[in-house]
């Protein structure tokens, strides 16, 4: 008979019974009854390094202030069938394998898992890593997050005949950061039930979906698709609360967008920046490729230039093509030259297969003989299922020269047929590989009707 044994929850390490302290930690020791389900490692084991330095560093400054932040929770559903008749061992590396990729969606956009809950957690964007949008990040990771358990659903957790199903609720709002302990565990007292109401969204949501508060979709507004739901009576609460579904990313979404379906008012006291820009958007339609680089802080009208050159009358006759960058797509190669042609194609995320490869070859008709080579290079750029051998096979330098190449083709063919404006918004936000070729383009402009325009904010490091 096997002695019994004590599991630590920062580390997992299996002391022997009666002992006070993990062998493996040092940490005290929780008594964990036979039969109640290990729980996964303390915050600090499954942070990544360079996100645990982030947060560690900050405490200082930031414990006992007030934070917005957008608090999360998950929970999975099918773990009690998962364990019930089952190899314990097998069951439970099961379950902690997708709990893992759970949390490392929450840590691809830089949130902070505060507690592992059983088969759920809790997380906070926002805080202790800063980010203003912090609303944003947490509906990517809500969507990556249900991504992730329906393939779980169609994979591992299909061959043992259990659905995998997670919900998932979103709030916003403040909290007060008390102490951040070594583990990088969160001591915070919430403020206004902030924690309470993300709770509650989570326990009203149905399995495989995400439901969020008013409070969410406003700092994210212009960016989220979220079905309205009416005014719900939650539990806690004394008014009815209104309640979203999170759908899906708004394609081309951007906050300027959002500001401009609520109207904007008169542009004053910028008419010689504008006409300078008017003044290089005419001789881009001379045929002579220009590239405008507007620099500021964020908030001074960058954007709302760009807007007002495609308004003008000087761009009559220009297509226009939009590329906005994310701050925590920068980690992504090819973010902004995927979103470039993603807008060109017309791909969006609902499409069927069939469908992403029909727009995809009537795309790249003009350009044959290449037409095959591109294809396959944008297939894989793209993530489109099909043939990728080619993609795959490519070194990463073998991969950054054919998709230079085919985009910089892609941009003479359109070129060639009408004036094209190109406006990459934030392009503090690009990636390496885009931002290389954007400096390439700049460099070596095709001699064609380009107008590019490029809005960075000066407070930003790249």
């Amino acid at each position: 008979m096997k002695a019994e044994r004590t599991l630590c929850s920062a580390c997992g390490f299996a002391s022997e019974a009666g002992v006070r302290f993990c062998g493996g930690c040092a940490r005290p020791l929780t008594r964990v009854e036979p039969g109640v389900r290990r729980p996964l490692p303390a915050a600090a084991a499954l942070t990544p390094a360079h996100l645990a330095q982030r947060i560690l560093a900050s405490r200082g400054a930031i414990e006992g202030e007030r934070k917005l932040v957008t608090v999360m929770f998950v929970d999975l559903l099918g773990s009690l069938e998962l364990i019930a008749g089952r190899d314990p061992e097998q069951a439970q590396m099961l379950l902690d394998s997708l709990l893992t990729e759970i949390i490392g969606a929450v840590h691809r956009y830089e949130g902070t898992v505060n507690q592992v809950l059983g088969d759920g957690l809790m997380a906070i964007f926002g805080a202790p890593i800063a980010h203003e949008d912090h609303a944003v990040r947490a509906a990517c990771a809500a969507l990556a997050i249900q991504e992730t358990v329906r393939a779980a659903r169609d994979g591992a957790w299909r061959d043992v005949g259990v659905p995998a199903e997670v919900r998932i609720g979103l709030n916003s709002g403040l909290v007060v950061i008390k102490a951040i302990e070594n583990d990088l565990s969160i001591d915070y007292r919430a403020v206004g039930a902030t924690t309470h109401l993300a709770s509650r969204m989570e326990q009203i949501a149905l399995p495989g979906t995400t439901r969020l508060t008013r409070e969410t979709l406003r700092l994210a507004e212009g960016l989220i698709d979220a079905e309205p739901l009416g005014r719900i009576a939650v539990k806690g609460i004394a008014a009815p609360v209104d309640v979203y579904e999170l759908k899906r990313m708004k394609p081309g979404g951007t906050r300027f967008r959002a500001r401009v379906a609520r109207g904007l008012t008169r542009l004053y006291g910028r008419a010689e920046e504008l006409q300078l820009l008017l003044e290089a958007l005419g001789e881009a339609a001379a045929g002579h490729g220009r590239a405008m680089a507007l620099y500021g802080e964020p908030g001074v009208g960058k954007s709302r230039l760009c807007y007002e050159v495609t308004r003008a009358e000087e761009a009559r006759g220009f297509r226009v093509l939009e590329v906005p960058a994310v701050s925590y797509g920068r980690g992504t190669p090819y973010s902004a030259i995927a979103t470039l042609l993603r807008h060109y194609f017309g791909i969006t995320e609902t499409q069927s297969t069939a469908e992403l490869l029909r727009r995809l070859q009537l795309g790249l008709e003009p350009f044959a003989p290449s037409q095959a080579e591109y294809l396959a290079i944008l297939q894989g750029l793209l993530d489109v299922p099909g043939d990728n051998s080619l993609w795959q096979g490519l070194d990463p330098g073998q991969r950054k020269q054919r998709v230079f190449e085919a985009v910089r083709a892609i941009i003479r063919e359109l070129c060639e047929k009408q004036p094209l404006m190109l406006i990459c918004e934030d392009l503090h936000w690009f990636d390496s590989e885009s931002l290389e070729f954007v400096a390439g383009l700049v460099r070596e402009p095709p001699n064609a009707a380009l107008f590019w325009c490029l809005p960075r904010a000066t407070s930003c490091r790249r």
